[in-house]
Formats: C-alpha cells, sequence, structure tokens
C-alpha cells in the first residue's frame, strides 16, 4: 500500500513539473539580462523596463482589458438571469436549456470562431473591438451559469418562502435575499470570465477586426518575428495575473 502510495506521489509530481516547469523557465529567463533567451547573464529588470515603454504592447493591453471588462458585465448579467430563471423551471424543460447553453463549451473554440466570423459577415456587421466582446460574452456565459446555479443549489429554498410569508414579492426576495447570498459566486464567476477573456486567442483571432489588436494577438505577432525578452516579461505578467484572478475566484466561491 506504501509502495502504491509513493508511485501515485512521484506521477503526481511529474505531471506538476510536467504543466508548470516550462512556465517557471519562462518567468525565470524573464529576468535574464541577456537578448538571448537561451544564454543566461546574470539578474535585470530591464525588459520589463522595455515592456512599459512600448507603446503598441499598452494599445493592445488596453484593448484586451476593455474587451474582458465589458464581455464580462454582459456574460454576468446574462449569466445570473439563466441560472436564476433555470431554477424555476421543470426538470425537463431546465435540462434540455442547460444543455443548450453548454454547446460553446463543448465545442472546439476554433468551430465557434469560424462559426461567428460567418455570422457577423452574413450579418454585414464589420469586424471590431465590439465584435470580440460578443464573441467573448458568447463563451462567457455558460461559465458564468454554471457558477452561479452550483451556488443556487446550496441555498435554502425556506429563505424565500420566509420572505414571501413576511410581505416580499418575488422582485424583493429576489433583490434582498437570493441576490445577496449569490454574491460570492457572482463575483467569482466574474473573475473567471475575466480571466478566460483576457487569455483568449481562438475566437479572438477570427472576430478581430482592424485596430481591434487585443495583447494574445500581438503576443503572437510578436513570435512571429522571432523571440524576444519583451515576450518572457509580458508572459510572465499574464501568467502571474491570470494565476492569481483564478485563485481568487475559487477564494470567493467557497465563501
Amino acid at each position: 500500500m506504501k509502495e502504491a502510495g509513493g508511485w501515485l506521489w512521484r506521477l503526481s509530481l511529474a505531471n506538476l513539473l510536467f504543466l508548470y516547469g516550462p512556465i517557471a523557465v519562462l518567468i525565470f529567463f524573464s529576468f535574464n539580462a541577456s537578448r538571448l533567451s537561451a544564454t543566461w547573464q546574470g539578474w535585470s529588470l530591464q525588459w520589463y523596463r522595455t515592456l512599459w515603454a512600448n507603446q503598441a504592447l499598452l494599445a493592445a493591453a488596453a484593448n484586451s482589458l476593455w474587451v474582458a471588462t465589458v464581455s464580462t458585465l454582459l456574460a454576468l448579467m446574462l449569466g445570473v438571469c439563466l441560472a436564476v430563471g433555470l431554477e424555476g423551471l421543470s426538470g425537463r424543460r431546465q435540462r434540455q436549456i442547460e444543455q443548450a447553453m453548454l454547446i460553446p463549451l463543448v465545442i472546439p473554440e476554433v468551430m465557434m470562431g469560424v462559426s461567428l466570423l460567418l455570422f457577423f459577415v452574413l450579418m454585414q456587421v464589420p469586424l471590431s473591438l465590439t465584435t470580440v466582446i460578443l464573441g467573448h460574452a458568447l463563451f462567457n456565459v455558460p461559465v458564468v451559469m454554471i457558477i452561479v446555479r452550483a451556488r443556487l443549489r446550496k441555498l435554502d429554498p425556506r429563505l424565500l418562502e420566509v420572505a414571501a410569508d413576511l410581505g416580499a414579492s418575488y422582485w424583493d426576495a429576489l433583490r434582498h435575499v437570493t441576490i445577496p447570498l449569490l454574491r460570492p459566486a457572482i463575483l467569482g464567476a466574474g473573475l473567471m470570465a475575466f480571466t478566460i477573456s483576457l487569455d483568449d486567442f481562438i475566437v479572438t483571432f477570427f472576430t478581430a477586426g482592424p485596430g481591434a489588436t487585443t495583447l494574445p494577438l500581438k503576443v503572437y505577432s510578436m513570435i512571429k518575428s522571432g523571440m524576444s525578452p519583451e515576450i518572457n516579461a509580458l508572459s510572465a505578467l499574464f501568467v502571474i495575473s491570470s494565476m492569481g484572478l483564478i485563485g481568487l475566484s475559487l477564494l470567493l466561491q467557497r465563501r
């Protein structure tokens, strides 16, 4: 039994090294003084200083933050309303709608990007930051719905019955009882949606137009011309911020 446990521990450690080893190397070399990523020449913060002076990267970062913020707000409004509305439906209809809403999470992201591109072309909608926001909101609505519904299942239904007995209408009970109890899940879902939108590349690649370059698209264009220490620094900031937001999201959901 102890031998089996030892093998499982070693296998788990090997999996963690395989997953996070390259990320650790990337962050380590972002502090390299050498312009060549494979040659270590001492510690330096020059690439972070160079990064903050790059106006094109700062503009792409501003686009990413704008897209992530607006798409997250849209996904929260639609996802929370959908999660609360599903609780009032019968079992069969509830399952049907829920399964339909999970399709964006199941289909390959390339297919979603192509379908969104075809939809915008057929509707004669010019590709811009607006189309990117709509695309991100589409795949974030199911994420918000799943997280909020998980919290809803843990709520005591007698709380709403007590509110109704005290004379509260459905909307009063929703505003003063349900929404405050769902606040940790809503905040956690918002942070998760924001992180997913900030990191997305494939859907953004198909739905972005001229002047709608986000940070992942900018990094991709920089990599095609060769690896630069600036990319290491930018990727390190991306990884740390994403992991921090996901950790905060999980913490809020646990509350």
